[in-house]
C-alpha cells in the first residue's frame, strides 16, 4: 500500500509543483482515504510539502523575485501561530472536517481562477496590521492541519494587489516553506509527547515520490506549459478528493448523504 500511495503522491506533486504550491492538503487527504492514523498526517504532509516547495523556491530566488521584507509582516504572524497550530491535538472528526473544507476551498478557487496578466502597476504597500492578522489566521490553520497555506495566501495577496502574479507566486512558495517548516515542528514535538513519532517511519517512500515529482512539475512550470490547464487539472484533484473526504466526515457527525 505505501507504495502505490507514493505514486499517487507522485502524480499529485507533479501538478502541485507545476502551479507553484506544494499540496500539504491533498497528501494529508490521500493518507485519511488510505487508512493512515490521522494524527500522524499532518507530520508527513508537510515534510512533503517543504520536498516540492523547496524547488520553486529556489527559481524564485535565482530570478529575484523573493521579496523577504514585503513578506515579513504576514511571516511574523504565521511562524509562531503554525507552531501553535501544529501543538494541539484534534479529534479526528474535526481534523478531517477542517481539512474537507480547506480542499473544497482550495479547488473552487483554482477551477475559477484564469490566467491572470502582468500587472503593470506599482506594488501596494499593505497595512502591517492586516498582515499580521491574514498572517496568524493562514498559519494556525496550516499547523494545525498539515498545510502550507499558500493556497489561502495567494487570493489575499491578488485581492490586495500586492504585487505582480509571479512575485506573488514568490511569496506564496516561501510563505509554505517557513509554515510548514514551523507547523512540522510543532507536529514532531507533539507526537513525541504522544509517543507515536516512529509510526511516521513507515512512510518515507512519499518523500522520496514527492522529491521527484516535484522536480518534474517545477521543470514543466519553466518550460512555459499552459498554467490554466495545469490549474484546471489540479482543482479536479482536489476537488474529488474533498469530495470523498467530506462524504467521510458527513458519516463521522451522523448525517446521511
Amino acid at each position: 500500500m505505501p507504495l502505490i500511495l507514493a505514486g499517487i503522491f507522485f502524480v499529485t506533486a507533479i501538478l502541485y509543483a507545476a502551479v507553484g504550491f506544494g499540496g500539504g492538503s491533498t497528501y494529508n487527504a490521500l493518507l485519511v482515504l488510505h487508512g493512515a492514523d490521522f494524527r500522524i498526517l499532518p507530520a508527513i504532509a508537510l515534510a512533503c510539502n517543504l520536498v516540492v516547495v523547496s524547488g520553486g523556491l529556489w527559481r524564485f530566488h535565482r530570478a529575484g523575485l523573493i521579496s523577504v521584507p514585503r513578506l515579513a509582516p504576514f511571516l511574523a504572524a504565521s511562524i509562531p501561530a503554525a507552531w501553535i497550530g501544529g501543538r494541539i491535538p484534534v479529534s479526528e472528526t474535526l481534523f478531517i472536517g477542517l481539512l474537507g473544507i480547506a480542499l473544497l476551498i482550495s479547488g473552487l478557487r483554482l477551477a475559477m481562477q484564469g490566467s491572470p496578466a502582468s500587472q503593470a502597476n506599482a506594488a501596494v504597500t499593505t497595512s502591517p496590521t492586516l498582515a499580521l492578522g491574514v498572517g496568524g489566521a493562514i498559519g494556525f490553520i496550516s499547523g494545525l492541519v498539515g498545510i502550507g497555506g499558500g493556497i489561502f495566501l495567494a487570493p489575499v495577496l491578488y485581492f490586495l494587489n500586492w504585487d505582480s502574479p509571479r512575485r506573488i507566486a514568490a511569496a506564496c512558495s516561501l510563505f509554505i516553506l517557513a509554515n510548514s517548516l514551523s507547523g512540522l515542528l510543532g507536529q514532531v514535538m507533539k507526537l513525541q509527547d504522544m509517543s507515536i513519532l516512529p509510526s511516521v517511519v513507515p512512510y518515507w517512500p512519499m518523500l522520496v515520490a514527492v522529491l521527484f515529482g516535484g522536480q518534474i512539475g517545477s521543470w514543466f512550470a519553466t518550460k512555459g506549459l499552459q498554467p490554466v490547464i495545469m490549474k484546471r487539472l489540479t482543482a479536479l484533484l482536489i476537488l474529488y478528493v474533498a469530495a470523498r473526504l467530506l462524504y467521510r466526515w458527513f458519516g463521522l457527525i451522523g448525517v446521511g448523504v
